[in-house]
């Protein structure tokens, strides 16, 4: 018996030898950043069995993946006109130009142009909007959301789209498994029962548990009778009217669109509804005539970890090269790339005005000791951070000089440049950017300066500790 046992063991061992080296061989054939396959390396052979359990969870690639087929997606394209507006008209720069080629490179996202934006800061207005645009919809509500909760907010939601599904309006629903999974299944399945097609992006159950989980759709859009459009960065949920449970504020920002534009929204719904296996006729993919007329230059920019390039990152770091007076941001957490952390120091280093501002108090403790990580290297270039003190601060925007805008679903973190479905948009026009600009020293106001003198003068198990959690900031 004993020797049976000990026959076993080692072949236990020699199987597991097999499958650490084969994940070691895999990371190094994909030529990742050398620093991060270095990491995975001594995971592997320095944690036996936690490491090879965090690979497979957090360490595997999916970049080259489909998320739908060639045949599918031809069908989409077939039902779209993507061409890009002619930009020579536009007031925008040669950089700004060459950031138009760059995003349509990536994604094939054509400039639009005739657009109108409204901009939410609070989640109060947001949904008093959108619930009055969902009530006025006649033919079709395509909704997609990280978070759809089954507390007030959305059950009145959910409420609503059976309504309108009882009312003749083609109503389909996506939300991400992951980030909804405090909501009841019978919340959902109600709404299915009620003519909302309603379906789970990346549904995680223990078969694929370690293919899934890592891989969010964190989009957050609307599309109301092809005509009417949501993006931005807020959820559906309690908090974001009610704010925190601390009584604290929970500020954001979202936005309306109408126009061209939004028949890019829609293109990006319909690809991640084709890639739920849903059939095609349950779409209507084309885009309602638009009334508006002007030279509000938008595109929108789509990214996830199927792609084979950083889009998001790549989108990003043109437009930091390409700043000359200011470069302001906005996001709750600020986990960025060495590569963007180095475009930043430079535009500060070059006497650009950087300004970031984050918040005081996050709703992620680990997320936030990530981020303070990041302070003292910013502060040291001439970056000027700022503490938004009176609650969470959920906004994501970068403005760049006075003609450039980008602003989304997408946090300035690694989460969302590679491993998250994300989609975000960069928007060439003075006006939104001046907008852009009034709420960001709006919200100034409202924050205390971080002095570089002072923040380096921190205890030292405070700065150990941030430094330790920094080490997990790409899985964070």
């Amino acid at each position: 018996m004993l020797l049976t046992l000990n026959w076993l063991s080692i072949i236990l061992l020699i199987v597991y030898a097999i499958v650490v080296v084969s994940c070691i061989v895999v990371v190094l054939s994909e030529n990742r950043n050398p620093i991060r396959s270095l990491a995975w390396f001594i995971a592997l052979v320095a944690l036996p069995v936690v490491g090879l359990i965090f690979y497979l969870f957090f360490g595997r690639s999916m970049k080259g993946h489909h998320l739908i087929n060639r045949h599918n997606k031809r069908k989409i394209l077939h039902n779209f006109n993507r061409k890009s507006a002619d930009f020579s008209t536009l007031r925008i720069s040669d950089e700004e130009k060459q950031l138009v080629r760059l995003a349509h490179s990536l994604t094939h996202s054509p400039l639009t142009v005739n657009n109108e934006m409204t901009i939410f800061t609070t989640g109060h207005d947001k949904f008093r909007s959108l619930i009055n645009d969902l009530e006025n919809a006649h033919e079709s509500i395509y909704l997609q959301y990280y978070i759809f909760l089954d507390d007030e907010l959305g059950c009145r939601i959910a409420d609503l789209l059976i309504k309108k599904a009882g009312e003749g309006v083609a109503v389909n629903v996506i939300y991400d498994h992951v980030g909804s999974f405090s909501a009841s299944n019978s919340f959902f399945r109600r709404m299915k029962e009620r003519g909302v097609d309603t379906h789970p992006f990346f549904r995680v159950t223990f078969p694929q548990l370690a293919n899934r989980i890592n891989w969010r759709n964190h989009r957050k859009l609307v599309i109301i009778d092809n005509r009417i459009g949501y993006i931005g960065g807020m959820n559906i949920a309690d908090r974001y009217v009610k704010g925190m449970k601390d009584g604290s504020a929970w500020r954001d920002t979202h936005f309306r669109l109408r126009g061209d534009i939004v028949q890019s929204l829609i293109f990006s719904f319909a690809v991640d509804w084709y890639f739920l296996k849903n059939p095609d006729y349950s779409l209507n993919l084309k885009g309602a005539s638009t009334e508006i007329s002007n030279d509000c230059g938008m595109q929108l920019i789509t990214a996830g970890p199927v792609d084979p390039w950083n889009n998001l990152s790549l989108c990003f770091l043109k437009a930091i090269s390409m700043a000359g007076k200011s470069i302001y941001i906005q996001t709750p957490y600020f986990l960025p790339t060495d590569t963007l952390l180095n475009a930043l120091e430079a535009a500060a280093l070059a006497n650009v005005d950087v300004r970031i501002m984050i918040p005081a108090k996050g709703d992620s403790k680990l997320l936030q000791l990530a981020t303070y990580s990041y302070v003292t290297r910013c502060l040291k270039a001439g970056i000027k951070v700022y503490s938004y003190t009176p609650g969470m601060l959920h906004a994501k925007s970068m403005t760049v000089d006075n003609t450039f805008a980008t602003a989304g679903s997408t946090n300035f973190d690694f989460r969302s440049f590679e491993n998250n479905f994300e989609a975000n948009l960069l928007i060439y026009d003075r006006e939104i950017n001046a907008r852009f600009r009034d709420i960001f020293f709006a919200d100034l106001k409202k924050c205390r300066k971080l002095k570089y003198s002072e923040w380096k003068a921190r205890p030292l198990p405070q700065r150990a500790l941030e430094s330790l959690v920094r080490l997990f900031a790409p899985i964070l």
